[in-house]
């Protein structure tokens, strides 16, 4: 029997070297990461609502929308996939519905962020964030929903942008108390403040490269370095393919051609896909017996 991905997750999480997660926003992209080499994987909400809605991230999506769209990106790859829960899609028992749900899509884990529903993407301005008890609610009604133990809970505080650096340590050390296995400081974007989590805060630590965010001074280096044991890239994937096809769709067209558009080789796309397996598999089952 397989491992649990989470298992899988939990033994990057141990080692000394930090684990890279890119962003994946479907079951191509996943397969694509997966065949470069990356250990880890993470889907995240911002990504989703760009490829699923063409929307910003202010929490159009709901449940079902994100387990049916992780389902699919975790039933794509071997590689586990730590997942976005937004706010676990309101109180409670919302909660338990989200945990049981995103378990049961592959995932190897989530992580969970204390923003008022409906959420927005964390480095949007109008954050809010809701009271600490409340959060604490949530995240020991997920602890319970866990039917797996080697799924990976992950408690995110937004508190950083809203309230300040120490009113979101303060906050994540409650989360910890909880026992989540992992903490996330949205907004710990530079090596110093993530520096200042990391020491503050019991480990793992979470943390971050995302193109939204003001501020390019963070590195897979350093936050090593501060001490995170992840760091994840949520959209940077998704921004490179549509920057490809922007440009490939201005030059078709002005130029009605393909001429000056870098394009795959179908022949690369056929193996990330599994064009020959696909063929031998339905050669197999359709072979009449002699």
């Amino acid at each position: 029997m397989p491992l649990h991905p989470g298992l899988r997750l939990r033994e990057l999480l141990a080692q000394t070297e930090i684990a890279v997660l890119p962003g994946v926003h479907d079951a191509f992209s996943a397969k694509l990461a997966q065949l470069h080499g990356f250990q880890a994987l993470m889907a995240g909400g911002n990504a989703a609502t760009g490829s699923l809605l063409g929307l910003p991230d202010m929490g159009q999506l709901s449940l079902r929308d994100l387990a049916d769209h992780y389902t699919r990106i975790a039933a794509a790859v071997e590689t586990p996939v730590l997942v976005d829960a937004d706010t676990g899609f309101g109180g409670v028992h919302n909660v338990v519905q989200t945990v049981q749900a995103f378990e049961r899509s592959g995932a190897a884990g989530l992580f969970m962020e204390d923003q008022v529903t409906p959420k927005r993407c964390g480095y949007l301005a109008g954050k809010a964030v809701i009271p600490v008890a409340d959060q604490v609610a949530k995240l020991r009604a997920a602890l319970d929903a866990r039917r797996e133990p080697a799924f990976v809970l992950c408690a995110r505080t937004d508190a950083l942008a809203v309230e300040g650096v120490d009113a979101a340590i303060e906050r994540a050390l409650r989360y910890k108390e909880t026992g989540v296995d992992m903490i996330f400081v949205q907004g710990a974007d530079t090596p110093e403040l993530l520096h200042r989590v990391c020491a503050a805060i019991p480990g793992p630590h979470l943390s971050i490269i995302s193109q939204a965010s003001s501020s390019n001074a963070l590195s897979v280096a350093t936050a090593q370095q501060a001490g995170a044991s992840a760091i994840m890239f949520p959209i940077a994937a998704m921004l490179a393919a549509a920057g490809a096809m922007d440009r490939m769709l201005a030059n078709l067209q002005r130029d009605h051609s393909l001429a000056a558009s870098e394009l795959m080789p179908m022949a690369r796309y056929n193996e990330i896909t599994g064009l020959a397996e696909a063929q031998a598999r339905e050669d197999r089952w359709n072979q009449t017996n002699t």
